[in-house]
């Protein structure tokens, strides 16, 4: 049935197509039509960051930025889901097309640039969804806010999302906010992490109970970067790492059409990557924080493979596009499979 769903939708301009299928999703979940889009998956529990997630395959940031479709992805059996990424204030984003498939390499490249409608819209539309599994939500800095200034705005947004968050992604890695990548930087990310760290405790006393922050980092870094990075989440106690977002390399891609476009690359060119630096990561923390994995799982074996290279939990984005939620079932079955 997918099949036939992505020849029509791929005929409509990416950001359309997006557009198109999350309003589809809810109308599908206000009908009590989900069940015919994807059959019900067993439970495979996985504990993580101190939460108990249903099962190990999660929604990635990006496809659902303002918490929009909350109760319509959920219902594609994802064992957790996660929003944004939000900023502050309301932003449009970068100029379009911004928006690129790659088809003949299951590939995507965006750029745009944290488009949303702003964490207070964000937190309406969290507090109207009948959600009650477990909502990552991930939080970004304006564009016009300079990066010496960056960690007001991560503080922001996890005040405003706090409450309604069951853990909280920093996002410091998308490369189409400029110079965001910067606070990757060692000095940039121990005042950053120092920061957050503070005001989680501060929250977690305010409301009573403890919302794990993870942090999204690049694929686009050295040992000795990874190595860095580990050592600092490790000294502040941050409860997550997801590796990794989207890639500025080209390789395999440079000869298509649009391949040349400007942003992040994502799908199955990134796989390897991936995976690689959840590798490196792992053996850096040994165990000590838990690895999300994310880039490239366009099938069941992609998916159980991030899980062998070292991650708890593994998330989809592109190869839902390429898919679909047939995807979501079967990487739960390779990954439960895996572990017998």
């Amino acid at each position: 049935m997918y099949a036939l769903l992505r020849s029509a939708l791929f005929q409509l301009d990416p950001e359309t197509a997006h557009h198109v299928t999350l309003t589809g999703l809810n109308a599908a979940y206000s009908l009590g039509l989900s069940g015919l889009i994807a059959p019900r998956i067993a439970d495979d529990p996985r504990t993580v960051m101190g939460l108990t997630f249903p099962n190990p395959v999660g929604l990635a940031a990006g496809l659902d930025k303002n918490g929009d479709c909350i109760n319509g992805l959920a219902a594609l059996g994802f064992g957790f889901i996660e929003i944004g990424t939000v900023t502050p204030l309301p932003q449009p984003g970068n100029p379009k097309p911004r928006l690129f498939r790659l088809v003949s390499a299951q590939a995507i490249i965006n750029r745009m640039g944290f488009n949303n409608d702003g964490v207070e819209q964000l937190v309406k539309n969290v507090q109207q969804a009948h959600f009650k599994g477990i909502l990552g939500i991930n939080i970004g800095k304006n564009a016009t806010t300079p990066i010496a200034k960056a960690s007001d705005d991560y503080l922001i947004c996890l005040r405003k999302v706090y409450a309604h968050a069951s853990y909280v992604t920093i996002n410091i890695s998308s490369p189409n906010t400029k110079n965001l990548r910067q606070l990757q930087g060692e000095t940039e990310l121990n005042e950053l992490l120092s920061s957050l760290k503070a005001e989680q405790q501060k929250l977690a006393d305010l409301h009573g109970k403890y919302v794990p922050i993870a942090l999204k980092i690049a694929p686009d870094m050295a040992g000795e970067q990874i190595a860095q990075i580990a050592r600092l989440l490790v000294q502040h106690r941050i409860d997550g790492v997801i590796a990794t977002n989207t890639t500025l390399s080209r390789v395999g891609v440079e000869n298509l059409p649009q391949g040349a476009e400007t942003g992040g690359l994502s799908g199955a060119p990134i796989g390897d990557k991936s995976t690689d630096v959840i590798r490196q990561f792992a053996a850096e923390l040994q165990g000590a924080v838990p690895i999300i994995g994310v880039g490239g799982i366009l099938t069941g074996a992609d998916a159980a493979e991030k899980i062998r290279a070292g991650a708890s939990l593994v998330q989809l984005y592109s190869g839902l596009i390429y898919r679909g939620p047939a995807l979501v079932g079967e990487s739960c079955a390779a990954i439960r499979a895996n572990k017998h």
